[in-house]
């Protein structure tokens, strides 16, 4: 049997979606599929205002511009993270400060953000990694007590809580992702959800998607011209994109309930290893946190004894994959004056997880022949 690391979903409706969005010839700009989509999201999340956007990358590149970082400022991150959210503050001229991560949930440790506060830091970007919430309170309180803006990186959290508010919405500005990978997607697509009711923020917001034009304001009729008046870029989807999307969060709840299935599957199956000390870490989700089930991972004792999983497990037809290399250990990290031993627990993890197959679709069969070959596996470890 094959089983592959991630499989497209499909709802059943995309194709009806696209079929009325070529009927309605609004493919490029804010079309009809496209404010569908801003407004489920702002009604479903309670977000003020959601502008829809090329990717996830994009809105985190927005986000950063709208922080009005400069060179010389300082924007502390978790290392264990995609390059996206440090390319983003670095196109501005600011400086990523990377911060450890939490062992239980893998998530950016307030501790260590504390710590690493200084005169010049001016953002705090906590990732919600696995779609299990950041310890968001405690954040926000630092963020007050210093007068910092919170960038939530929610890439992989759409329709996840923390302490019953969803994730994306606790900060100043969140992002999120509906790439191919994510649980909900368009492909390539994503959005940034600004939760301040600042009109001149939502106002600066539109003219950077919109290549720094005022032409947001031009369509509502607030001016009689539109032209440059801000840096910006092309950051609007096709409708043809955000009606597949469309397709896809309409069933919010039950593509949640799907891999729930899965993740709770895996967790029952494989918890015994944990007690029994074969592995040390697997994805827990804590009590004050209500995840959407975006991945699941395993943690081993040492690099050495996952790689030799991952080998038997792909040997077996079954893709399982690493995740993070560590930004402060990557070559771009390095030039930053970053070096190994920096940050041990991101290190530690980044060596020794290993990520199993997890897609909405997937059959009872297919997890079951993942459970079977890693006792298998286990045996022999």
């Amino acid at each position: 049997m094959k089983v592959p690391f991630n499989q497209v979903f499909y709802t059943g409706e995309e194709m009806e979606y696209i079929k009325d969005a070529l009927a309605r010839r609004e493919l490029t700009g804010d079309g009809f599929y496209t404010r569908q989509v801003s407004s489920l999201l702002e009604k479903k999340f309670g977000i003020n205002k959601v502008l829809m956007t090329t990717s996830g990358t994009h809105a985190l590149e927005m986000a950063a511009q709208l922080a009005d970082l400069k060179p010389g400022d300082e924007v502390i991150m978790p290392s264990f993270t995609f390059p996206s959210t440090a390319n983003a503050v670095m196109k501005q001229g600011a400086r990523p400060v990377f911060a450890e991560i939490k062992e239980d949930t893998l998530n950016i440790d307030p501790l260590d953000i504390e710590r690493k506060i200084t005169g010049k830091t001016r953002v705090i970007i906590p990732v919600h990694y696995a779609g299990i919430g950041c310890e968001m309170d405690r954040i926000m309180e630092l963020a007050k007590m210093h007068g910092l803006m919170v960038i939530e990186d929610a890439a992989q959290a759409v329709n996840a809580r923390y302490k019953d508010r969803y994730l994306g919405t606790w900060g100043d500005i969140g992002c999120y992702s509906f790439h191919g990978t994510k649980n909900y997607i368009s492909g390539e697509g994503g959005a940034i959800a600004i939760n301040s009711s600042n009109p001149i923020i939502i106002k600066k917001a539109e003219i950077i998607r919109e290549k720094g034009t005022n032409k947001a304001q031009f369509l509502r009729g607030e001016v009689e011209k539109y032209s440059w008046v801000e840096q910006g870029s092309s950051y609007l989807p096709s409708d043809l994109l955000m009606a597949f999307l469309y397709a896809q969060l309409n069933q919010l709840e039950e593509i949640k309930s799907r891999r729930r299935i899965i993740h709770d599957y895996y967790t029952e199956q494989l918890k015994n290893y944990l007690d029994s000390g074969l592995i040390r870490g697997i994805t827990t989700v804590p009590g004050d946190c209500d995840s959407n089930y975006h991945l699941f991972y395993l943690l081993f004792e040492s690099e050495k004894i996952r790689d030799a999983v991952i080998f038997k497990l792909q040997r077996s037809g079954i893709s399982a994959v690493i995740h993070y290399i560590p930004l402060h250990s990557s070559t771009m990290g390095r030039r930053l004056g970053y070096k190994a031993g920096d940050l041990p627990i991101t290190e530690k993890v980044s060596n020794c997880l290993m990520r199993l197959p997890l897609y909405t679709g997937m059959k009872k069969e297919e997890m079951e022949y993942v459970v079977a070959k890693l006792r298998e596996i286990f045996k022999e470890l």
